[in-house]
């Protein structure tokens, strides 16, 4: 399938977010993910199917001062 990440188009052939965020390596805990404009919580992310034409922003957290 194709999906849009971060504003690039990517073939995807798994099926959950978590799978994706897995290949990725994205800590969970130190990202935001919006799927076609909603806001996922992270207690979903196993169970969020992907699917074709999926658009997802991915946001990390990063501290400062």
């Amino acid at each position: 399938m194709k999906i849009r990440v971060n504003g690039i188009d990517i073939e995807f052939e798994k099926k959950t977010l978590k799978e994706l965020l897995d290949l990725y390596r994205f800590n969970p805990s130190k990202i935001m993910v919006e799927k076609n404009g909603r806001i996922i919580d992270k207690e979903h992310y196993a169970t969020e199917v992907l699917k074709d034409g999926d658009v997802l922003e991915i946001a990390r957290f990063v501290g400062g001062g």
